[in-house]
């Protein structure tokens, strides 16, 4: 068991001068890798300002068991001036490690191989009118919703659409979200917390890649504006399928004949693997799968030689392209 992960790799927000301390900026999820497991969140108290240079956080908080960063101290123009190094541009950025864990972390404990990495952007600047904003702004992050969910692990909540510090600051507007999805995908979206979950184990072998479209509608008096972003759900696999061979034919004939020239091919034989993927450097594939004379005869092992090439191939099972690769010996 891998234990629990994060469906993002990094996420991205924007901080604004004078927002005020308890700020909701953005809700982070994890997905179990069994039932049993309960999500615990960590910040370290580090802000990564560049490769040379970190700070103590003196901003920044999350909760543990929700996963909802939030600002804890006012960031005034004397905070951005210290973060920003002297910096004369209107925005500095920021980055912090947020780490899980499926049991309550100890005081300083930061050492968790689980973690995702966010980009703060502070600008240095007052949060913009709500009035003054795009429908695009209003709805979505900068960030595309792209996620990663792995095969064969329970469902549960891994996005929720509905921005925090939007709908903390913009309360006389009305904003509404749905997920446009062919029918009968493993996804919903729950009106009621605004949050995405995948609604039953994945199977990579099946489908590999789901696109879906978040439309969002945002409402003030009579006016209305819609938006809609790709929604993207890739299947990340687990080593779980048997490579295969072709009609179920596991023995190929080679007839040797004399004055054979070196270099000469006897006999092919191929297997399929729906499950892996080539992966580079070649090498490293080419040891997962071996081809092996079994003889005790020293000529024939000096004569004869199994070699191995190998390709990615797609196959199309319920419709869909799947990844695999085609192995030759």
């Amino acid at each position: 068991a891998l234990g629990l992960y994060f469906p993002r790799k990094e996420y991205l927000e924007n901080v604004y001068i004078d927002q005020p301390a308890g700020m909701p900026l953005l809700r982070i999820h994890a997905l179990k890798d069994s039932r049993e497991e309960v999500a615990h969140f960590h910040l370290c108290q580090n802000l990564i300002i560049s490769r040379a240079r970190s700070h103590e956080n003196n901003w920044f908080q999350i909760r543990e068991k929700k996963g909802l960063l939030y600002l804890s101290k006012s960031l005034d123009r004397e905070d951005f001036n210290m973060l920003s190094v002297g910096n004369w541009m209107p925005l500095s950025k920021v980055m912090l490690y947020v780490f899980l864990s499926s049991h309550p972390f100890q005081e300083k404990e930061c050492d968790s191989a689980t973690r995702t990495t966010v980009f703060l952007s502070l600008i240095n600047a007052t949060a913009p009118a709500c009035s003054s904003l795009t429908a695009r702004q209003l709805c979505f992050t900068e960030m595309d919703l792209s996620f990663h969910i792995k095969e064969n692990k329970p469902p549960g909540t891994f996005h929720q659409l509905q921005l925090p510090s939007v709908h903390h600051l913009c309360q006389n507007l009305s904003i509404s979200y749905k997920l446009l999805a062919a029918e009968g995908v493993p996804f919903r979206y729950n009106e009621s917390t605004t949050s995405v979950e995948v609604t039953q184990s994945l199977d990579r072998e099946e489908r590999e890649r789901y696109e879906l479209i978040a439309k969002c509608t945002v409402r003030e008096g009579f006016r209305e504006m819609q938006v809609e972003v790709p929604f993207l759900v890739n299947v990340l696999d687990e080593d779980d399928s048997p490579p295969f061979l072709p009609n179920g034919t596991d023995t190929a004939d080679a007839v040797v004949e004399f004055n054979r020239k070196e270099g000469t091919v006897l006999s092919t034989l191929t297997v399929y693997d729906a499950d892996t993927t080539p992966i580079y450097p070649l090498e490293s594939s080419r040891k997962k799968y071996t081809g092996t004379i079994i003889t005790d005869d020293p000529w024939i092992s000096e004569t004869f030689l199994v070699e191995h090439i190998f390709d990615e191939i797609h196959f199309s099972p319920n419709g869909s392209q799947v990844r695999g690769t085609r192995h030759e010996y």
